[in-house]
C-alpha cells in the first residue's frame, strides 16, 4: 500500500514519516470555504473530503489517498489560520485562559472506497502576557497554523496546561485513528 500525503504541511508529512508507511507528498490548492452552520466536526471533515475530490491525479490500485484539515474551535465559530500578526495576536489571546477545542478531519480516498471522519481534541491553555504573546508571534510565525499556534513548539510547553485527547491531532493528524483505518482498507 502507497500513501499519497496531500498536504504541505510538515507537521504532517513528520507524523506520516513516524508511521513508517511508505507515502508520497502531492501538493495542489483547494479553495477551503466552509458552512459556517456547520458543526466543527462536519466543518473539519467535509473540508478533508473536499480536498481529496479536487485531487488532480487518477488513483491506481493500492494508492491510498490521504487528506486533512484541521480547525480551531472556541466561543462557536472556527479561528482559521491568520492572515497577519494583528489576526495572530487576537486569537491567541482568545484561546489564552480557556479550554477550545481542535477538530482534524481525514479522508481516505482508494479506487473503489472512502473514509472520512473527524477527531476532537480539547485543549485548554493559561493565560499569557501580552508580550508573551506578541515573544511568541515574532519569534514562531505561526501564521500557517490553525488557531495561530503549534502545540510541539514554545506555545505548547509554555501556555497549554490540559489536553483530553490526542496530541497528535492537535499537531493536525490523528495518527493512531490513521493507523487502525489504514489496517482496515489493507485487509480489504
Amino acid at each position: 500500500m502507497k500513501i499519497i500525503l496531500a498536504s504541505k504541511s510538515p507537521r504532517r508529512q513528520e507524523l506520516i514519516k513516524g508511521l513508517e508507511l511508505n507515502f508520497s507528498i502531492v501538493t495542489y490548492e483547494v479553495d477551503e470555504d466552509f458552512d459556517a452552520s456547520d458543526l466543527p466536526s462536519d466543518i473539519a471533515r467535509k473540508l478533508a473530503v473536499k480536498k481529496a475530490h479536487h485531487f488532480p491525479n487518477t488513483l491506481i490500485d493500492d494508492e491510498v489517498l490521504l487528506t486533512a484539515d484541521t480547525i480551531v474551535w472556541i466561543n462557536g465559530k472556527v479561528l482559521n489560520k491568520p492572515a497577519n500578526e494583528q489576526e495572530s495576536f487576537e486569537m491567541l489571546s482568545t484561546i489564552c485562559g480557556a479550554t477550545h477545542q481542535v477538530f482534524t478531519g481525514v479522508c481516505l480516498k482508494t479506487i473503489d472506497k472512502e473514509i472520512s471522519f473527524s477527531e476532537m481534541s480539547s485543549v485548554t491553555c493559561k493565560k499569557l502576557s501580552d508580550e508573551e504573546i506578541y515573544h511568541y508571534i515574532r519569534n514562531y510565525k505561526p501564521f500557517d497554523k490553525a488557531g495561530s499556534y503549534g502545540i510541539q513548539d514554545w506555545f505548547g510547553y509554555t501556555a497549554v496546561e490540559k489536553i483530553d485527547g490526542c496530541f497528535y491531532n492537535v499537531m493536525g493528524l490523528p495518527v493512531s485513528r490513521i493507523y487502525e483505518e489504514l489496517k482496515k482498507i489493507k485487509k480489504k
